[in-house]
């Protein structure tokens, strides 16, 4: 089941998507997700809204593969200051979210009168020029002016691979390739942007087809069993992100909580695998849907 990502090994191609305010779940928040990343040799895409300091994040899991995932601030001094600092703390890419120029309606938020903004601080998103913590509030505004010639910028300030998540179209797929991105997340931000979007499996073989094979993609949303992970890969993605399951293991039980979660998932995997005779992740292809119809 190993496989690589940005060159990178990992132990199955089953890995963790960005969520925020991992504390809300569990006391150790960011800190038990990390140690349960590294315990499975996979990755970890930390959030720029985690309630943990990055700092913390890697002191407990040193040893993790870790990539951070970024809002695009309007203030391009927070940006750099914020990339600069996960590339000297050991992260391995730089995700950046494309598909929030605007938060979505949350309409259960309103419903059941979720406000992050009264009680949580974003530790990693201190003020430039004062150094201090910054409320959620004023550090909601996300760069709703971001444009693909951007990203001559973000590539100019960092060494890091940078990978475009919530690329959903061909059309988009092509533009990243143009703009020399390393990799693709196909996602539709777990369904909670804009109601009625594509599932992020059914974008995903336009988006394979468009990149022909020079990036990687990836694929998050939607993925809660071992076929699931099979079929993501028959249709082409490198590899699957998990965004609820592990805030599910982790109230549930912490770090061993999102352990569970993890094994349940490589375990059904293997067994897909071993069902539909592939001896290797690099043995898994298209042709598995149409023989089995999964």
């Amino acid at each position: 089941m190993r496989t690589t990502i940005q060159g990178e090994e990992i132990s199955t191609p089953i890995c963790i998507a960005p969520t925020g305010f991992h504390c809300l779940a569990w006391p150790d928040g960011e800190m038990s997700t990390a140690r349960a990343a590294q315990a499975a040799g996979i990755c970890y895409i930390t959030s720029t809204y985690a309630s943990c300091s990055l700092e913390d994040i890697v002191a407990t899991a040193p040893g993790g593969l870790r990539w951070f995932q970024l809002y695009v601030h309007p203030n391009r001094q927070l940006n750099k200051q914020l990339i600069q600092k996960v590339e000297s703390l050991g992260f391995k890419a730089l995700v950046i979210t494309v598909d929030a120029p605007k938060i979505g309606n949350r309409r259960h938020n309103i419903t059941n009168q979720v406000n992050l903004m009264k009680n949580l601080l974003l530790k990693d998103l201190g003020s430039p020029e004062k150094g201090n913590l910054m409320p959620y509030l004023q550090m909601s505004p996300i760069d709703s002016s971001i444009c693909w010639d951007d990203l001559s910028w973000f590539q100019s300030i960092t060494r890091l691979p940078i990978i475009l998540k919530g690329i959903l179209t061909k059309e988009d797929a092509e533009l990243a390739v143009k703009h020399n991105v390393h990799g693709i997340i196909v996602s539709n931000h777990g369904g909670r942007q804009l109601d009625e979007v594509p599932a992020s499996i059914d974008a995903l073989t336009e988006v394979v087809a468009a990149v022909k094979g020079k990036i990687e993609v990836y694929l998050d949303g939607g993925v809660r069993t071992g076929n699931d992970v099979l079929k993501a890969l028959a249709l082409g993605a490198k590899c699957v992100f998990l965004g609820r399951p592990i805030l599910w293991g982790l109230a549930y039980k912490g770090e061993h909580g999102v352990e569970e979660v993890l094994n349940i998932l490589k375990n059904e995997f293997h067994t897909s695998m071993t069902l539909t005779g592939c001896r290797s992740v690099a043995e898994i292809s298209r042709d598995l849907i149409q023989f089995s119809r999964l």
